[in-house]
């Protein structure tokens, strides 16, 4: 009977073996070129932009902290969702803004230029400057950083949530800084504030991230969108195939630029395949650049943020081209794991499942056989 069982069993594990992989070929890999996660940064006054919570709410220039540990100060632009440190956040564009209802949609100019024009943009002495050749009689002769970062991230609420300053009291408590506050917010979001539309550029991006085709096409292109100097080219080639530009010539690092088109190059006689190229960049993350948490729909909600002010880092993207033999029909398409961070946004590269796949349906049909042959013999 031992014996008996032990075979019931190889086959029940065979076929869940088959399972579990082809679960896992249905998921492919993916990778965000600029994650970071979140510290305390520089805290701001509190303010008074609605009832509840918002009557008396904190202000901050956020540490978002890279990778590689670059710091960047961002601003928050989704006022009613909370910051959830166990979760990283990734580098989007407008787009992929997770709120399709959000006034951010509509107003991401105005915020733009808030970014460009109030702190830290700008320091406290010209912030001081501007007001003051307005005809604002500053506290103390000046803006402190404090009131500065109040009146620029209220500024931003105005337009990405809907919400303005308690023009009676908008800072709690504190009737002084109320009146610097509120004087920076009136010039941040009043006739001055023109809009500045030009979305700044992905640090690194190859769109589209995969692509397929067949032997003896010249599959893409991929498009490059960088801030930065792109410093090295990595490939996983297989015999004969080549990282060209459009016209078939091969292509070095130093001719990868913004908008750069690059292909791969399937000879015509290569049998199914696929190829990869990685890029790396030292770049600037830019002011204006949305941060999003990673896998945003999956239940993984936190607070969007935007850049303040642009710093260098380095980074990295990459893209897969898969191919079928000629005289085959082209495969359709396979489906890329995507995060609702997907927006035309940075690039990921999903693994092939053609692999793990093959072999789970392997598996899957030796486990049936072996559950078969044990029940002809009568022993399950």
């Amino acid at each position: 009977m031992a014996s008996r069982f032990k075979l019931a069993r190889a086959g029940a594990g065979l076929t869940g073996a088959a399972v579990v992989l082809m679960m896992a070929a249905a998921v492919p890999a993916s990778a965000d070129a600029v994650t970071g996660t979140v510290d305390d940064g520089t805290q701001g006054l509190k303010v008074n932009v609605g009832d509840g919570f918002k009557s008396n709410l904190s202000t901050a220039l956020i540490g978002l902290t890279l990778d590689d540990g670059t710091k960047l100060g961002v601003y928050c632009v989704q006022i009613d969702q909370g910051i959830d440190r166990a979760h990283p956040l990734v580098e989007k564009d407008w787009d992929a803004y997770p709120d399709a209802a959000s006034p951010f949609n509509d107003n991401r100019d105005k915020i733009n230029f808030i970014l460009h024009n109030g702190f830290p943009e700008k320091n406290t002495a010209k912030l001081s400057k501007e007001l003051t050749d307005a005809g604002t009689a500053l506290n103390d002769g000046a803006l402190s950083v404090q009131e500065a970062i109040a009146g620029t991230q209220a500024a931003i609420w105005h337009f990405s949530d809907g919400v303005d300053l308690n023009r009676d009291f908008p800072v709690p408590g504190d009737a002084r800084a109320s009146q610097d506050v509120l004087a920076l917010f009136d010039l941040l979001t009043g006739p001055a504030n023109v809009g500045l539309a030009d979305e700044p550029n992905a640090s690194l991006k190859i769109d589209p991230e995969s692509k397929q085709g067949v032997a003896g096409d010249r599959i893409g292109p991929f498009t490059v969108s960088t801030t930065g100097t792109v410093e090295k080219l990595s490939t996983s080639l297989p015999y004969g195939v080549k990282v060209t530009d459009v016209d078939g010539r091969e292509l070095k690092v130093g001719q990868i630029k913004n908008a750069t088109q690059l292909f791969f190059d399937v000879p015509e006689d290569s049998s199914d395949g696929a190829a990869t190229f990685k890029l790396i960049a030292s770049a600037t993350v830019d002011t204006g650049r949305l941060f999003v948490g990673q896998n945003y729909s999956e239940n993984n909600k936190t607070q969007t943020l935007i850049v303040a002010s642009g710093e260098k880092t380095r980074i990295d993207a990459q893209a897969t081209a898969e191919w079928n033999a000629a005289g085959q029909e082209e495969a359709p398409p396979v489906a890329q794991g995507k995060n609702e961070d997907d927006n035309g946004g940075l690039a990921s590269t999903g693994a092939s499942i053609a692999i793990p796949l093959g072999v789970g349906v392997g598996l899957l049909a030796a486990g049936f056989g072996v559950l078969w042959f044990l029940k002809r013999r009568g022993t399950v």
